[in-house]
This record gives C-alpha cells, structure tokens and sequence, in this order.
C-alpha cells in the first residue's frame, strides 16, 4: 500500500518551516558574526585604527609669516589656560595697541579646522613642561623656567612599581600587549559598568558611581574640558573623541602612545594647591610640595627592592596617596588627611592582594602615617641682585600682557627676547657689588672727600642703567643695582635727585627762548618795539632786544640758544624769595661763587644753585604772564575799569579749564589714589597736611586724623596736644576754599575737586562743573577786593605761581617727568619736586636723538605656544619717534653738557671712555646730590630740628653718540646721616665701570637690536647736511643785559665724533660737586587768620642780573 501524498496546504508549511529555520540560522550566524566582529573591534579596535590613523595624517599646522586666518584658539581648559593659548586671541589685539606686531602664526589643515569646529579639542603632541623664557640681546638665556619642575622624561624612567600601581587603580588593560592597535581612550568593560552605575546612581543617589575614564580621557579632561570636569555626557564623549584621535596621530600601532599616556599622566595630573607653592601639577613635583620629598631619592627607592623597608613603605604609600587623590584632590589633599590616609591604606591592600606589592612593603607602608610636609618648600632663595635684569624684564612683560602676577607669567608657554645684554649685566652687577667691600673700595679710590672717608660702603645701594639708541629706538643694555631686595630704585622710587633738576629747567628755558624766536624773529625792527612785554617778563624782553640787535646768521636759532646760554645771573644767596607760599633763603655748594656773576653755561656747568633759582623764576614770571588769559597781567593794571566784569568771566573759564584739567588728573581713581595723587605735590608739612585732611574728610574723627598724619609725616615727632590744635584750627570752616588751596600749596579747586570725587565717586564732567559754579567765583574773586592790596598781590601772586608750575608741568612732563605734578616753588630747579633715575634717562634719550623722544624697548619679540596650532610671533613695531624738543635746542644742551664732563662737576669722567683707537669720546651729563630731610622751623624761620631721611648722588649721562644712561648711589634711613658724599660718587663709580663699558660702547651698530657678535652690520648713516662753521658768527651784544653776550654758535651735531664739540670757557682749576641744600618752610604753630596771607615781600623780586 503505499503512502498518500501530502495535502498542498501541508507542503507549503513545510517549506515555510525551513524558511525559517534558515532566516533564524542566518541571523543567529550574522549576529555571532557581528559580535565576533564587534568583539575583536573593541579589543583590537583595526577599524578604529585605520580611520583614524588616516584622518590623523590630515591633522597638519605650520607657521607662516603674517596673521593667520585659519587659526582656531581653544576657549576654556585649565592647561590652555595655564599655558597662556586660551589668551593668545586676546593678547594680540592688546598687543598691538602696544606696538607689537603678529610677525608669523600657524595655520591649520582644512581637516583639522573642521575637527575642531566640531567641537573637538585638536589633535596634536602636547607639552609636558612649559613656562617662561627670557633670553638676552644675544639670545642667551636671562631666565628660564619650566613647569612641572620635576618629570619622567620617558616611560624607562619611570618605576615599574609606580606603573603597576597606576594601571590597577586608572586604566589595568592599559599596556597589553595582546592588540598593538587598541583604542587607549576606551575599556568598554569599565566604560559599560560605569554607563550601568549611572542610571542606578539616578535612580538611588546613595549608589556610588565610579567614572568609567581611561587615563587618555582623564587627560582630556582636566587639560581641556571646563574647569577641568566632566559636566555632561556630551562633554565625556568629545573627552572619547578627541583622546581617540589622538592617540593615532602616530600611526595603526598605539603601543607607544600608551606607554607615553603612562608617563604624560604622571607628569601632569593636577594635585590642588598649596599655600606657598602654588598649583601643583604632576606626581614630581606633588611628593615634593606635599611631603617635601626629593623626586631622584623617591625613584631611587622605588626601583630598590633592598632599600630600608621602612624609608620604602613611607615613599610607595605617598605616591600611592597621590594617584587616589586625584578623584578630589582639594578634598583629600586640603580636607580631613584621615581620608585620604583611610583610603590609602584601602588600596595598599587591594594592590597586595593583587600581587601588585608584597606584604613586606604593604606591611611597612601601613605602619607609617601620611604626614604633609610642613616646613619651607622653596629652594634657597636666588640674590635678587643676580635676577635684577631678569626681574624688570618680567615686570615689563606682565605689564604689557595685563597680567597682575608673575606667578601667572612664569607659567606661559612663552619666549620672549629682551634687548638686556646678560654678560654685560652679570659684569656690572658684580662690579657694584664688589664695591661694597672696603678694600675694593679704596682700590677704586672711593674712600675719598665726599666720596666715601669714613663711611661703610656696604650699605650704599648702587642703581646703573646702560641704554643703546637705535634708529627706532632706545634699547635697555643694561639695568641693575646691588640692592638684595625685588625693590628697584631706578624705576619704583620718588628720590630726591638734586641738582639734575637743572637739566631739566636747562631744557624749559631754552625751549622759551626757541618759542620766542619763532614767535618774533620773522619780525621787522619796528614790530619788535612795539611788542607789549609784562614788566617782570624779563626772558621776552630779553629775546626782543636780542633779535633787535641780530644780523645775519647771529638771527638763526643756534645763536640765540647759544646767547641765552651766555645771559648771566648773580649768584649770591643774599636775597630771600618768595614762593611757594613763603619767603625762602638759598645757599650755594661753594661759597665761593657767593658774589660772582656768572652764565646759565658755567652755572650749569659748576652747579651753581642760586643762578638756576633765579633762572626758575625769569621761567615762572614768563609763563606767568604768558598762559592763555593770564591773571598775572592783573597784578600790573590796579585801574582797569572793566576789572569786576574781567574777573567774574576770568573766574569761571579759567576755573572751567583747570578744573578740566584736574577732572582728567583725577578721573577713575579711587579716594585713596587720587589722595595719595594731590600728596605728590604738597611738601610734607603738619599744618599742610591738615588743611588737606580736614578739606577732604571734614567729619573724620580725631584718631583717623591722627592716623593720616603719622603716615604722611613718619618722621615728625607731633604731641597729641599739637595734633588736637591742628584738628580744631584747620577743620573746614576755619578758611574758605581760597585760603585752604593757599595753606596746603595746591591749587583750591584741585583740593576741592579730589573732596568731591570723593563723596561723588564716578561723577561726570559736567556734573563737576554744574556743582563747582560758586567754588569757581569765590576762589578768583575776593582776590581783587581793593582791601589790603598788598597781601592780596601776595595771595595773587602764589596762585598764579601755582598756575605758572601747572603748565611748566606739562613742558616737563612731555620730556619723560615721572610724576602728576611739581613743587610750587623755586626749589624745584634744585630737585625738590623729586624725578627718577628712569625718566632722567629718558631725557637724555630725547637730547641724544635731537629731540625726538624715541619709544624704549626692553623686549624685542614674543614666541607664544611654539610648536603647537596656536603658535605666534609678535615682533615689536614700535611707533615713530615724536618730536618734543626742537633739535637745535637738544643740541645746544648737550654740548652744554659736555662741558660738564670737560670742566665742571663731573670733570673726574674726562678721558674716561675711549674709542677704539683710544681718542677721547664725546660725554656729558649732569650731577647731582640729594640731601633729603624732615626740617622743622619755629617762629621766624629759626630751625629747630633738622632729620636726615636719604641721602643720593646721580650722574645722567651720554658717552659717544649712541649709548646714555643713569649711575646713583643711595642711602636710606636713619644711616643716610652718616655719609657725606655727593655726586662725585656715582661720577668715580662710572670711572671705574669704564673699562668693562668699553667693548659696549665701541661696538659696531648691529641691524635690529641684536647684540650677538654674528649679527649684520647697520650701513652707515647718510651724511649730514652742510652746516654754518662757528666763526662766522658774530658775537650780539644785548642793551638790556650788559654783561650778556653771544657765545659762537657751538658746531651742530655731527654723527659720530669723538671730541667735545662746543668751545669750552676758561674754568677754574678746582671744581666742587655741589650739594643742594633746599630749606623747607614748616611753622611749628598754625598761624591766626590773619597771617594767612603773607606780607608782601619787599627784595623778594629784583630785576635779572
């Protein structure tokens, strides 16, 4: 019988059957595949490898010349920011407003545009140490630092122990050996468990949740990410991302990569801060910030497995301490140290029991306690005096990248070329330090009358700065002092520099008489007579009746300057004068130029004190009677009928624009800086001091009174008793605003405006002017009542003086004057307005390049980010020179000051710098003594005591024609009243630097402002013009001024001579170095009011001799 064949409806189940069968069998097997692929992928990671390697191969960056427009700043990340990369965008903009130009920067691939625009960090090596570097003229290092300090410089380097312990407890698949193309960014197992963790820890936030980070993303991380810290899941996938690519930049095989990964954590992993140390970066310089632990002796003993148990288990517990900490370094390294000491011994044994350690070493280790390092973490400290040039350099660089720390600075990917030559430096340093000692002192015939007899040359602080003058600027050669403290009193002081303050008075007068002569030497005869001159303007007549007499090539420029230089005043000191609010007496250095006659040249030449305190006021009375509107006219016109309408227009513009300029002075400080501003002009007396204080601060308490005037006056001995009088006579309504102006030596409406800043912080121009309306009448007007005209011509007198100094301020200040304001008074010819040995230099600056002030370099280029796609170049481009001084008077000077050097107070400099072939160069300056004290007078002008507070002696200098500078020695304090020197002290120091400036001084002119021997040659200038010869010339004679004749035009300045070359006068054989002896007028008692206003001074103001 056979079988009956299966119904269709029967067959086609079958088939179907097998259909699916075969679908479930083909999927079974392609998921078997898939995961076998997918498997073999997150082991070996090969597709991985391949796309990555080649997307690597694009990531390329180069640096080309001129600003990039390809280059993609990273914006966040401790390490850019650290470095400096994040800023770098920022930086460029701030520096190019400082003349400093992008010479070169990279320029990335198209590729790794678009990886970055993605929002991944680009791929590229990373530094591992990075910070500051300060090179030298010649390219030789001025400083130099690194962070971290202490590193593995490669993976051999580092203990296998220290190793085995990282990858147990960060990343244990890490270094297999089993796939060389594996993917160090991700371990799936932890990164799958750490995903699971997360979900749980949302749902029960007691769950702890472990981050599933390799050390390739933990890198990622706090190098890149904000604040170092992953903030999101999209934030911990860009970490995957960009650790991925990285890791292939190299190439398929990523074995080194992940050795490197061991070494680059360990260097750079961020271990919090600590109070005087700073941020700690690394596991080096971690053992040695928090257990003071040297970095060799800690691997040595790690590699040793015979070293003492105990030392070892000590040593392996710290640096495991380390590496667990970093989860929450603050909170374990600056948190509860039970912590992290209970957390460390947790992992001692889970690494013995992993066979990680041995017993022995885990037993040793638990056995020791953590215990933070708690002594000194600094290095011996380097003298500050090695590091003086390294230390302005880096000031100036924080300056001019708006940076308030060094600390932040140093810690720059940054190289910067500064124009200091250190070999000249180190040598000059030395020699000043040197010096100290008494027997170097005596060798170098500094012990000496008025050099150093008798007195400890130890405690002398010499400041010597060196300048080059270049086409396009003036260069710092060399800056340094043997002061031992950060402190530097070439730029950070307010000193009294004596007698170099005629220099500066030297230039303003001759900067007038080059007014003048543009002003009327296209005049006619005729015209000059007519040309209305104020009885007291003696400089303007003088200028008339000089060009009415002039022919020919006497009526050029030179030979008026050289003529004004020949006008002569006495010298005597017997005449009392009145300024600054008070009738002062002068004295000479030598007594015997008492009763002589002699010219602004010797004056200056000799330093003869009473010519220039005459000579300062024919500049007051000129500019008294030469501003805009001057009031001092209306001290000559009594009869005026249109006097009332005058005064009241008078009043309210001139007071309009002082207060502008006042508004400008004051604008944006704070009440204690723009205090502290108004105090730089006052000279330091009780009564002064309390006018301002009271003015300022009328409802401040007798203590705060109390405490202002100890710290404005810290040498003045004031009983309680005296300080309750000045707080009752001087409260503000004892004297209107006019007489307190007058008290206190400032201008009244600058007083009351710094009173109204201060209750109206931020108050606008129009706002000051709106409130100031009657402050503005009250202060001019009463001055022109008809009552007592006599004290009142006084009282107009002192505020027009003020006036007057408020515009020779800003002739003084466009010449480099440090300071926001002058002195009020005579006595600032003689340098009781204070300056700096920095800004004198300036002005020698401007007079070696005929009157150009030239922009001062310091730093000559900056390398940001080298090697990197953020690297830029910054070349300074400094801004041309601006004229200041007109270049006949600059010139006129400087051979004026060459006689200095030649015959007068610094003649021991004769011969002292040679060119070469051993001919005499060209050098002149300016001495100058300063004998700062807190002097006390009674009634009538008697002493009563007299406190030395520093002593000084300056020489400002130019030698040949392209290098100039500064050489002061000070003393400060209590020890100042030991010493007698003068300026022949810095003038014989210089002597003795002469031989070690010598090879400086004749070195040919490099292209740029390179000192290094292999550097091009600067061609030679072109040739000068032709110039008039001296001796055709005639001397003038001038009716008004018998005794002033016109010297012979002094030859104009020929580059490069090697011989004064102004004709010298005879001089006498001996020449002293002066001390100027400046009285300060301090009544020991306020004065009723009624003595407010001085009687009029009766010889106070004789005509000019």
């Amino acid at each position: 019988m056979t079988d009956a064949a299966p119904a269709p409806g029967g067959r086609w189940r079958i088939y179907w059957r097998r259909i699916k069968i075969t679908l479930w069998l083909f999927s079974m097997f392609t998921l078997v595949a898939v995961g076998l692929l997918a498997w073999y992928e997150i082991n070996a990671s090969p597709i991985q490898a391949h796309f990555l390697t080649e997307l690597g191969q694009d990531m390329q960056y180069r640096l080309e010349p001129g600003i990039s427009d390809s280059i993609r700043f990273p914006e966040h990340g401790p390490f850019d920011e650290r470095l400096g990369y994040a800023s770098i965008g920022s930086l460029q903009q701030r520096l190019a407003g400082r003349g400093f130009g992008v010479a070169a920067q990279a320029r990335i691939a198209p590729r790794m545009a678009e990886i970055v625009d993605y929002g991944l960090f680009p791929p590229y090596r990373e530094k591992t140490q990075a910070g500051l570097s300060v090179l030298d003229c010649a390219g030789n290092d001025l400083f130099r630092v690194r962070y971290p300090e202490r590193i593995y410089a490669s993976f051999e380097q580092v203990p296998r122990l220290l190793v085995d312990s990282l990858l147990f407890i960060e990343n244990r698949e890490l270094l297999s050996n089993e796939y060389a193309g594996k993917n160090p960014a991700i371990e799936w197992d932890r990164f799958a468990k750490a995903a699971i963790d997360q979900v749980i820890h949302k749902l029960n936030p007691d769950h702890e949740a472990p981050g599933g980070s390799t050390l390739a993303t933990q890198i990622e991380k706090y190098r890149h990410s904000p604040d170092g810290r992953t903030i999101s899941g999209e934030e911990k996938l860009r970490q995957m991302a960009s650790a991925s690519l990285r890791a292939y930049l190299g190439g398929e095989d990523t074995g080194p990569v992940r050795r490197q990964l061991v070494v680059d954590y360990l260097n750079t992993v961020p271990l919090a801060a600590r109070a005087g140390y700073g941020e700690v970066i690394g596991m080096g310089d971690g053992m040695w910030a928090w257990y003071g632990r040297d970095f060799d002796a800690l691997n040595r003993l790690l590699r040793d497995d015979n070293a003492p148990a105990a030392e070892r288990g000590a040593a392996y517990k710290q640096a495991l301490s380390l590496m667990i900490s970093q989860r929450r370094p603050s909170g374990y390294l600056s948190g509860d140290p039970g912590d992290l000491e209970q957390l460390t011994n947790t992992y001692l044994r889970l690494t013995s029991n992993a066979g990680i350690i041995t017993p022995a070493l885990r037993n040793a280790a638990l056995a020791v306690p953590l215990a933070q390092h708690q002594g000194s973490l600094g290095a011996p400290r380097a003298s500050f005096v090695s590091r003086k040039a390294a230390n302005a350099a880096r000031t100036h660089l924080a300056g001019l990248l708006g940076m308030r720390q060094l600390y932040e600075l140093d810690r720059l990917d940054l190289s910067a070329a500064s124009t200091l030559d250190a070999g000249l430096q180190q040598t000059v340093t030395a020699r000043l330090r040197e010096i100290s000692q008494p027997e170097v002192a005596a060798a170098a015939g500094l012990t000496e009358k008025r050099l150093l007899a008798g007195s400890d040359p130890a405690k002398v602080i010499y400041s010597f700065t060196l300048f080059e003058s270049l086409p396009d600027a003036n260069v710092v050669r060399v800056q340094t002092d043997n002061f031992d403290q950060p402190f530097d009193i070439n730029e950070g002081t307010k000193l009294d520099l004596g007698s170099t303050a005629k220099l500066r008075t030297l230039v303003t007068y001759l900067e007038i008489i080059a007014r003048l002569h543009a002003r009327l030497a296209p005049l006619t005869s005729q015209e000059l007579t007519a040309v209305p001159v104020a009885r007291r303007d003696h400089l303007t007549r003088w200028a008339v009746d000089y060009l009415k007499g002039a022919k020919n090539e006497a009526h050029r420029l030179e030979a008026m300057l050289e003529a004004a230089l020949e006008r002569k005043y006495s010298a005597s000191p017997g005449e009392a004068f009145f300024t600054g609010g008070g009738l002062l007496r002068f004295e000479n250095f030598d007594t015997a130029d008492n009763g002589r006659i002699v010219t602004v040249r010797e004056g200056l030449q000799r330093s003869v004190n009473l010519l220039f305190i005459r000579l300062m006021r024919d500049i007051v009375y000129h500019t008294m009677f030469n501003m805009p509107s001057s009031s001092a006219t209306l001290l000559d016109d009594d009869d005026d009928p249109k006097r009332q309408e005058y005064l009241a227009r008078f009043a309210d513009r001139e007071g309009s624009a002082y207060l502008l300029r006042f508004y400008r002075k004051y604008q944006g400080k704070s009440a204690a800086e723009a205090e502290a501003l108004l105090l730089q002009g006052i000279r330091p007396t009780p009564r002064r001091m309390a006018t301002v204080f009271r003015s300022l601060d009328p409802q401040a308490s007798m203590g705060q009174f109390a405490e202002f005037l100890q710290r404005n006056l810290p040498e003045a001995e004031i009983a309680d008793s005296a300080i309750a009088r000045l707080y009752e006579d001087y409260a503000i309504d004892r004297y209107d605003l006019a007489d307190r102006g007058y008290i206190a030596t400032v201008h009244p409406l600058e007083l009351w405006l710094v009173g109204y800043l201060r209750d109206h912080q931020g108050a606008a121009l129009q706002q000051v002017l709106e409130a100031s309306r009657s402050e503005r009448q009250n202060v001019y007007g009463w001055l022109f009542k008809t009552r007592r005209k006599g004290a009142q011509d006084s009282r107009i007198r002192t505020l027009v003086e003020l006036e007057a100094f408020l515009e020779i301020h800003k002739m003084w200040k466009r010449v480099g004057y440090p300071f926001d304001s002058l002195v009020p008074s005579y006595a600032t010819a003689l340098g009781s307005s204070a300056d700096r040995p920095a800004a004198l230099a300036e002005l020698m600056g401007i007079l070696i390049n005929d009157g150009i002030r030239m922009p001062t370099l310091r730093l000559n280029t900056l390398k940001l980010a080298a090697g990197t796609p953020y690297e830029t170049h910054f070349v300074a481009r400094p801004l041309s020179g601006e004229r200041v001084v007109p270049a006949e008077v600059a010139r006129a000077v400087r051979h004026a000051l060459a006689l200095v050097v030649e015959a007068g107070t610094a003649k021991r400099l004769k011969g002292a710098f040679t060119a070469a072939d051993g001919t005499p160069l060209v050098m002149g300056g300016k001495t100058g003594t300063g004998d700062h004290r807190f002097e006390t007078y009674g009634k009538g002008g008697v002493l009563l005591s007299s406190r030395v507070v520093s002593r000084s002696g300056t020489f400002v200098f130019y030698v040949g024609d392209r290098h100039f500078g500064t050489l002061t020695a000070y003393v400060k304090g209590p020890d100042a009243a030991k010493y007698q020197f003068t300026s022949a002290l810095p003038t014989q120091i210089l002597k003795t630097l002469a031989p070690q400036l010598h090879d400086e001084i004749n070195r040919a002119p490099r292209v740029g402002t390179s000192c290094a021997a292999d550097a091009p040659l600067r061609p030679p200038p072109a040739a000068p013009a032709p110039q008039i010869a001296p001796d055709e010339v005639q001397p003038i004679e001038v009716k008004p001024e018998a005794s002033s004749k016109a010297a012979p035009v002094a030859k104009p300045r020929e580059p490069r001579k090697t011989k004064p070359v102004a004709e010298k006068p005879k001089q006498p054989e001996q020449v002293s170095e002066p001390l100027d002896t400046v009285p300060v007028e301090t009544p020991a008692e306020p004065p009723p009011p009624e003595a407010v206003r001085p009687a009029e001074p009766g010889a106070a103001e004789p005509a000019s001799k």
